[in-house]
């Protein structure tokens, strides 16, 4: 029993040093770049580098892999595990053999993170702990599910993920962006700025449904970013809903409901250059298919079903007065006794609230505000022409760095409300640093909610979440059902999730070349048949759009609720029966027919019936309510 002890422990040790060399070690012959875990069943791509890369042979238990061109480089493909627990990888080169073994663990496990954290989420009503939990378990299940890994797995989604979060680029942008943009609506508020916005909308708005119709249509004007729309409608617009009765939960909802959505279909936007690129990258590589990437992408906002029903929604519950769910409950509290923030403990963010308050005796000048958004605006636009390259719109913004004409945009914006505020001495420079703190503190929670997002979707890009997704619906399916398969897909993807950018990344390179294999197997691969591209390309998209909207672990979500100045999960629960209203309206009616050959149009009218109707037969009357 000890000498048979003695051998595992010695196997063991050798594994690993061959595990360091495999991995750690800086040598010349051949290297892999293997995932933490393997999902039972699921195809994997394992990258191969080094001198002897073309030459190198991988083999397992049960099969051996040579090596493909794989872009520049050389990788194995479909690598799959057996139905142990655990998969030795040997690499044999002509300098060198080492050995690896990495854990394997049910497919299934995969989708758990993501889930758990949304289900506490609604559950306790708090992100912050379910977020946390959701990584442990990520963590966890990266280390192989062992009782060590349980351990591991708490320093690991902190330490790793957490960290990874923190120092992407991308990420630290939008940090910035968000921190910049709010610094700014903290100066302008302070300075009276937005207390003559709330004056000038006003005028036009005295009642709750013109307030909130004033609300949709700036959230259709900052149609250029999603961040930015949501940051500037909803803390412009606070105080004016506050007046008029209008619950915070409204606020957030239609903040929400008119950022991602124009955004993701307007032709001139931060998202066109990212879906445009994505596009591009997916159809290099099929043969037959001549249309550009921007051709496919404006085609395919004919199919974006759910944008479009999720603003017509929202205009549809302002001119009738209906409401259902939870919402309804809402406004009747806000309607009835004036109380607009939901009832709930938290006070994170009030002290900040209180700060941005206009300062006693200035007076309320729209243009102090309205200068410094419309400067962030024309910098985008500015940022988008000088990053990019190209003869026409649709290249320059199709190669455009968003990233960095966001940041300038943030910048100048902030630094215009400062200049603005010192020459007419409204603020002096202790006042002017002190409302700009307390404008970007009030997005400290959101923060930290965004960096545990990111960490999750890191978690579950390592865990191969869309890949078990695909496997499990699998790809033997009738041409008609895949637009409205995909939609879904990337409806659950961007839910568990949280992010509809990464939703689109990982899925857009897999569907466009699955829909015209699909179509080229039907003899479906001509002009005539082309919707069903278009519709595959705004399944995606919509899709990705529809399950954001939903989850409680969204970018966008999160900053809704953080400048409507709504909690959180209240958004969440209030959203959502909405948002799963027009999602199912416009899948059902709008996605699955047009698969079938009927023509956009049709399906646009037709989806726009059934939420009408819906809300009708779902909706109450809200009581009414005149601003004195």
């Amino acid at each position: 029993m000890q000498r048979n002890t003695l051998q595992s422990i010695m196997r063991k040790l050798c594994l690993t040093i061959g595990l360091w060399l495999t991995f750690g070690a800086n040598v010349s012959g051949a290297e892999i770049e293997a995932p933490q875990v393997f999902l039972r069943g699921i195809d994997y791509t394992i990258t191969v580098t080094g001198d002897d890369a073309q030459t190198a042979v991988l083999t397992t238990e049960a099969n051996t892999y040579y090596p493909q061109p794989d872009g520049d480089g050389w990788a194995f493909r479909n690598v799959r595990s057996g139905d142990g627990d655990v998969l030795e990888l040997t690499l044999r080169s002509d300098m060198q053999t080492t050995s690896a073994v990495v854990p394997v663990i049910a497919a299934w496990i995969s989708v758990l993170p993501p889930v758990l954290a949304i289900v506490i989420a609604l559950l306790i009503r708090s992100v912050l702990p379910a977020l946390m939990l959701g990584l442990w378990l990520g963590a966890w299940a990266l280390q192989g599910m062992s009782l060590k890994g349980l351990f591991l797995g708490l320093f690991t989604s902190f330490e790793v993920y957490v960290a990874n979060a923190v120092v992407n680029r991308d990420h630290v942008t939008i940090m910035l962006f968000t921190f910049m943009i709010a610094g700014m609506v903290g100066i302008v508020s302070r300075n009276g700025g937005m207390r003559g916005i709330v004056e000038l909308i006003i005028k036009g708005a005295s009642s709750a449904k013109r307030g909130q119709l004033a609300v949709w249509s700036l959230g259709l004007v900052i149609f250029f970013d999603d961040y930015s729309n949501t940051l500037v409608v909803g803390n412009s617009s606070r105080s004016i809903t506050d007046r008029l009765r209008i619950s915070r939960e409204k606020l957030a909802y239609i903040v929400d409901s008119t950022a991602a959505p124009i955004a993701t279909i307007a032709l001139v936007t931060t998202w066109i250059g990212y879906q445009v690129s994505l596009i591009g990258d997916a159809i290099a590589k099929i043969d037959g298919l001549t249309m550009s990437a921007y051709s496919l992408f404006l085609n395919s906002i004919l199919y974006s079903f759910y944008p479009f029903m999720a603003m017509f929604l929202v205009v549809l519950i302002i001119t009738t007065g209906r409401e259902f769910g939870p919402m309804l409950k809402a406004e009747r509290r806000a309607r009835s006794t004036g109380v607009t923030a939901p009832p709930v403990k938290s006070t994170v963010g009030a002290d900040d609230e209180a700060a941005l308050a206009m300062k006693p005796g200035l007076p309320p000048r729209a243009i102090n505000a309205l200068l410094p958004v419309a400067v962030m605006a024309g910098s985008i636009l500015a940022g988008l022409y000088i990053t990019g390259e190209g003869d026409t719109v649709s290249d320059i913004v199709g190669t455009a760095d968003s990233y960095r004409a966001l940041m300038w945009a943030s910048l100048l914006s902030a630094f215009t409300a400062v200049v603005m505020s010192s020459v007419q001495r409204l603020l002096s420079l202790e006042e002017i640093v002190d409302a700009w703190i307390s404008g970007a503190r009030f997005t400290f929670v959101a923060m930290i909610i965004l960096v545990l997002a990111w960490s999750m979707s890191e978690i579950s890009s390592e865990l191969h979440t869309a890949d078990f997704l695909i496997a499990s619906l699998g790809d033997n399916l009738p041409v008609t059902m895949l637009p409205a398969t995909v939609f879904v897909l990337a409806a659950f993807t961007a839910f568990s999730t949280g992010s509809s950018w990464g939703a689109m990344g990982i899925l857009l390179p897999l569907v466009m070349p699955l829909a015209w294999a699909v179509m080229s197997a039907n003899g479906q691969a001509d002009p005539e048949h082309y919707y069903l591209l278009y519709s595959s390309v705004s399944g995606v998209l919509a899709g990705a759009v529809w399950g954001d909207h939903c989850s409680p672990i969204s970018d966008t979500t999160v900053m809704s609720s953080l400048s409507a100045g709504c909690d959180h999960i209240e958004h969440v629960r209030t959203q959502l029966p909405y948002a799963l209203l027009a999602g199912g309206a416009a899948l059902l009616v709008g996605t699955v027919p047009t698969s079938f050959g009927v023509p956009w149009w049709v399906g646009m009218l037709a989806a726009a019936g059934v939420t009408a109707i819906s809300l009708r037969v779902l909706g109450e009357k809200v009581e009414n309510y005149h601003a004195d």
